[in-house]
């Protein structure tokens, strides 16, 4: 089969998988004040973070409009498999969607499989990786299809904050709470719940929000053997190691992957957080 598997820059692949023609990065555009930042092999993300703790107001992104994935489209895979950033924190899924509808009215019908994740993150790379495998075993597009669409809806993505500042600036915590969080050392254990950031629980420092985060994990996954662990971090490479050491000691895993996130996830993640699929 000859596929192609396209992500919005959510999608932290890698630096090996970056250089697989097989995957493909529409990039988001992220605006701090008056900066811009292009969320593709040009991004800095230690000048992003510096960037971001010296603004007083949250990040905002811009997705990828819905040209840039329909150029994406016109490629010689007559497969592709195309992961976005949840619908419920982003546009990209419906920018693809149209993207799709454009592609087949000028070129005519084209297997193309346009997923939210309902994820972000190691969630999308997961999803990613799964598909790979599909195609790589030649199963046929349609079945890909539904196999990708049953590891997303059976997939859990949790998350670790070192910081609660872009919480706070995006309203999802008050200044109050935020205040107190921030005076006790508390770190709150976020998940998603259809595609939307909740909180499954709290810990006092981050050390034991990690292991929080791990028993949490590996409580809700229930037989893992089969299942492929992806960490993602932000700028936090020895937090990383410390949850794969943890989960491993805790479950059995197919495959254990860790990547550092791109732009939009260290929007969400911060420097130091720390994001999880399985």
């Amino acid at each position: 089969m000859r596929y192609k598997i396209i992500g919005d820059s959510c999608l932290d692949l890698t630096k090996e998988m970056r250089k697989d023609p097989c995957y493909s990065m529409i990039p988001l555009t992220l605006m701090v004040g008056e900066r811009h930042f292009v969320d593709d092999e040009t991004f800095d993300q230690k000048e992003f973070i510096k960037v971001v703790k010296e603004y007083p107001e949250c990040p905002k992104s811009a997705c990828p409009s819905p040209e840039m994935f329909k150029e994406a489209y016109c490629c010689e895979e007559e497969n592709v498999f195309v992961i976005t950033l949840s619908a419920a924190l982003s546009g990209s899924y419906n920018s693809a969607v149209l993207a799709k509808s454009l592609y087949e009215e000028e070129y005519g019908k084209k297997n193309i499989l346009v997923l939210d994740s309902k994820s972000a993150s190691s969630g999308q790379l997961n999803i990613a990786m799964y598909i790979r495998e599909l195609c790589d075993q030649g199963l046929e597009f349609d079945e890909i299809c539904e196999k990708a669409a049953a590891c997303r809806d059976r997939m859990n993505t949790y998350f670790v904050l070192e910081s609660l500042d872009t919480l706070k600036k995006n309203g999802r915590l008050t200044g109050l709470q935020a205040f107190f969080a921030t005076k006790l050392n508390i770190k709150p254990v976020m998940g998603a719940d259809n595609g939307t950031i909740i909180k499954l629980d709290q810990a006092r420092g981050i050390q034991k929000a990690l292991q929080r985060m791990a028993e949490i994990a590996v409580k809700e996954a229930g037989t893992t053997k089969d299942k492929r662990l992806v960490i993602a971090h932000c700028n936090a490479p020895e937090r990383a190691q410390f949850m794969k050491e943890k989960l491993c000691s805790m479950a059995e895993f197919k495959e254990v992957v860790i990547t550092d996130t791109c732009g939009v996830s260290t929007v969400y993640a911060s420097d130091g957080g720390v994001i999880l699929a399985l």
